[in-house]
């Protein structure tokens, strides 16, 4: 069993819904989900938040948020995944916000600086991952999308 099936297993479960909101990974991460069959039984929809305009008007990211920390951060990640939760109306949510690249990047915000948002029915946190800038974009994206399923499953399994 991979880890979208470990974590639809656990879903279905646990009778649980998911839903994302996703950036830089512009829709992979559904993508990648959606492909493992039964998962309509817990997959409510997913929305990709490119523009800074959007996130604020469809998941509620403040724009103060934006402003102050700008859109790859802990505080979006954040915001993220708590209004993508509230939205959907899911038990789970997933965000992710980050710099894939091949440029965008600084010193203070490389490419391959991703923040990923986790909330279930009991907890909301969000973790800081760093993908080799050197995987190109494709291969940054394919290791925040690893990443998020480690970082679901592991969720999932100690709730």
């Amino acid at each position: 069993m991979n880890r979208f099936e470990k974590i639809i297993s656990i879903l279905k479960e646990r009778e649980m819904t998911i839903t994302f909101a996703e950036s830089c990974t512009g829709g992979l991460l559904a993508k990648t989900f959606t492909d493992t069959p039964g998962v309509s039984s817990v997959f409510l929809g997913s929305v990709v938040t490119y523009a800074n305009r959007i996130k604020s008007e469809l998941i509620d990211v403040k724009e103060k948020t934006l402003e102050r920390h700008g859109a790859v951060s802990r505080e979006t990640a954040y915001e993220m995944v708590k209004g993508a939760k509230s939205v959907f109306g899911a038990d789970v949510a997933v965000s992710v916000t980050g710099i894939a690249g091949p440029d965008g990047g600084s010193e203070e915000k490389p490419v391959g600086l991703v923040y990923i948002g986790i909330s279930t029915p009991t907890s909301t946190n969000t973790y800081e991952f760093r993908a080799d800038s050197t995987l190109g974009r494709t291969g940054i994206r394919d290791a925040v999308v690893s990443e998020v399923c480690r970082i679901l499953e592991d969720t999932l399994e100690n709730e």
